[in-house]
């Protein structure tokens, strides 16, 4: 049995996934705002420290796996403060309760949004390590107007670059950790409900987000291949980005790669 650890686990991806782990025999510890095993405010650095703090205790200070599904859709302030200093302050403050596992493993879940233009300037102050409220500055600033939408995606393309960056060096690769990334398309969630909503809204939406092959998924379909990910059979996938869409990036970038 391995102890793995979930954010955003009270729902959609997340909570499926849980589900999964826990439906194989794993010991799971599931991180959210409110629902979950423990609670904890991604948004906030005491809340990031906090779930930590309360990980180590519950776990003796050994995990097996790290899972960083949390994450917020809307075109606000939180969204960057959640999906990527949430998502990076979970992976880089439990990384070090990984050193005990024998197979050690840590996933992120980003976006298929990752590949539309981002706000090149927010993009660059999440990259360059500019403090957190700079950042936050800006997302204000989108978020104010019809920009406001690139918020998501510009998150999760930062995340997926910093993964990339960060998943070869010392303390993760030549830690014996794989680190990689889920990139879904249109999931059956609840962040996914008003849009998805209407036969009409998700003709509409699969125009921008095509998914040709089966349509818009389940949330089992991500879980399965984070359980594969996050499992010791995978050694040697390194700072991976794997789109679990449907073929939106085939369709979207054609011929280009990471």
């Amino acid at each position: 049995m391995s102890t793995y650890v979930v954010t955003g686990a009270a729902s959609g991806i997340g909570l499926v996934t849980a589900e999964i782990l826990s439906g194989r025999g794993h010991r799971v510890l599931g991180v959210d705002l409110r629902g979950s095993d423990i609670d904890a405010d991604l948004a906030t650095g005491a809340g990031r420290t906090a779930m930590v703090e309360q990980i180590t205790a519950r776990t003796d200070g050994r995990i097996d796996a790290i899972v960083a599904c949390a994450g917020l859709s809307s075109p606000t302030t939180d969204t960057v403060r959640v999906n990527y200093y949430g998502a990076v302050a979970t992976l880089g403050g439990l990384r070090p309760l990984l050193a005990g596992s024998p197979a050690p493993r840590a996933v992120a879940v980003v976006s298929m949004a990752s590949i539309f233009p981002p706000d090149e300037r927010l993009l660059a102050l999440l990259l360059d390590g500019a403090d957190e409220e700079s950042a936050v500055a800006r997302a204000a600033e989108l978020a104010a107007d019809e920009r406001a939408p690139q918020i998501y995606g510009t998150t999760k393309r930062a995340l997926s670059l910093w993964l990339r960056s960060r998943a070869p060096e010392p303390a993760w690769a030549g830690a014996g950790i794989p680190l990689n990334a889920v990139a879904p398309g249109i999931i059956e969630t609840p962040m996914t409900t008003d849009l998805i909503a209407t036969e009409e809204a998700k003709t509409a939406l699969l125009k921008t987000v095509p998914m040709p092959l089966n349509g818009i998924a389940k949330p089992e379909v991500v879980g399965n291949l984070i359980a594969w990910l996050t499992s010791a059979e995978n050694t040697h996938l390194c700072g991976q980005v794997v789109f679990v869409d449907g073929g939106s990036d085939a369709v979207l970038r054609g011929a280009s790669t990471w």
